[in-house]
């Protein structure tokens, strides 16, 4: 057999790729895929494929996997045995073999990341292709080992550097796919590499190249940031499967329906640019404006009981809005408000507006930064607070009162945790449009580098 042809489909949002193999005879293996399938099915279209064979290394805590929705319309699921699937599936232990017809498929244990990882070799006869890592070896990294808790988080990292040495054994021409690579939330450096083979991660990865168990372990905890609240979650729904869903447009809902629901509970999220969204919302409204990370902040502010209900603008895809949800278990989306901001504000319903301020407006304002740890400490504004937004939910009720000014690297997350100020009570908010490198420029200050 020829070269296989491996097709990456990278998810820029979540930071991970799911891989397309062309198995020459009509049929494919999907690898990793989440259950937002669109780009699997447009690749396996283009090329005239069936998904024969569904593969997920691990019991993956950032997205619910597609692999249920595949085995519906006919996917063999191949899966670990440890991760006691409640679903369907071939159950591999360490050396499984599954005949793809032609190539093969081989299970190797590399638990870390999670406990029942596993990594997949791919073999054309007795020649190693490549090697399907999942969450074990990164491009320039390794995945997390703390999902399951600070109890085993030690136990996963001596776990993980055990699979990582079984994996450096490989040759060096063998290719290298991971899941997870840069903006992903399971620990990946930026870069944009996203594949690569054991020999550059031998010769490069400081990963491997530690020199010792206890000085990598030290050195993968030391890198660790926080994490969405749903990577807690997901685990367990797709060791049970997720639910199958279709469809994929909003509901328009009438303005006293959305009144109604806001009233009873529900979140009215508004996915409008924020400028938008600064100009007038509806009052009580969340900002998270539609761009490849919608997902991620959605499960980072919103808890998953919570029904939502949607504002766009009319050339904001529906489709797009219920995907990036649902791959990250939000099926609770009641639609949309009908018509749109024009039909709220016409009807003379509550709206509210935050302001978007230039860099010499706040000098007299507390200015709170909401960035990632990592990204504070490489360059912020020598006054400035700081709380990520991720945690910013859980303490904006004991914020002091007074002007706040939020920032954050473009402005996309300051809306987000201005709405989340303004819906706990915090009235006197504003966003600083841009970042801290925009503040630098036009005050001619230099940033702070260090907490």
């Amino acid at each position: 057999m020829a070269d296989v042809d491996v097709i990456p489909l990278v998810d820029d949002g979540l930071g991970n790729s799911a891989y397309l193999v062309d198995l020459a005879d009509g049929r494919a293996l999907a690898v990793d895929a989440s259950r937002d399938l669109r780009l699997l099915r447009a690749a396996a279209e283009r090329r005239r494929l069936t998904v024969a064979y569904a593969a997920d290394t691990h019991l993956h805590a950032d997205f619910l996997t597609g692999a249920v929705q595949l085995a519906h319309e006919g996917a063999i699921v191949l899966a670990s045995a440890a991760g006691n699937r409640e679903f369907p599936h071939t159950a591999l232990v360490d050396g499984d073999e599954t005949d793809l017809g032609g190539l093969t498929l081989r299970t190797l244990a590399t638990p870390g990341h999670t406990h029942e990882h596993i990594a997949f070799e791919l073999l054309d006869g007795s020649r190693m292709l490549g090697v399907f890592t999942g969450g074990s070896l990164l491009v320039g990294s390794a995945a997390r080992t703390d999902l399951l808790g600070p109890e085993r988080t030690e136990e996963l990292a001596r776990a993980q550097y055990q699979s990582l040495q079984r994996l450096a054994t490989l040759a060096d021409d063998v290719a290298v796919w991971p899941t997870h690579g840069a903006g992903s939330f399971c620990s990946a450096p930026p870069g944009a590499e996203r594949t690569s083979t054991i020999g550059t991660e031998r010769a490069t990865n400081a990963l491997l190249r530690t020199g010792s168990e206890d000085i990598f372990v030290k050195q993968l905890l030391d890198s660790l940031g926080s994490f969405p609240p749903y990577f807690l979650r997901l685990g367990e729904i797709n060791r049970r499967g997720p639910a199958l869903v279709e469809g994929d447009t909003l509901r328009a809902l009438d303005i006293r329906e959305v009144a109604h629901r806001q009233a009873s509970g529900a979140t009215v999220v508004d996915v409008r640019p924020i400028t938008d969204f600064a100009a007038g919302h509806v009052s009580g409204s969340l900002s998270i404006a539609l761009r490849s990370v919608f997902a991620t902040w959605l499960g980072w502010l919103v808890t998953p009981e919570t029904p939502l209900v949607i504002v766009r603008n009319p050339d904001q895809d529906p489709e797009e809005i219920v995907w990036q949800a649902r791959k990250v278990g939000y099926d609770l989306i009641a639609g949309e408000l009908g018509g749109g901001m024009p039909a709220w504000t016409a009807a003379g319903r509550p709206t509210s507006s935050i302001p978007l301020l230039g860099a010499d407006k706040i000098d007299t304002a507390r200015i709170l930064d909401v960035r990632q740890d990592a990204e504070f400490s490489d360059g912020h504004i020598p006054t400035a607070g700081h709380i990520e937004l991720g945690a910013l939910v859980s303490r904006a009720a004991d914020l002091p009162p007074g002007p706040t000014v939020l920032m954050c690297g473009h402005g996309e997350r300051a809306m987000s945790a201005a709405s989340v100020l303004a819906r706990v009570g915090h009235p006197d908010v504003a966003v600083l449009d841009g970042g801290p490198q925009e503040w630098s420029e036009s005050t001619g200050q230099s940033l702070k580098v260090g907490s």
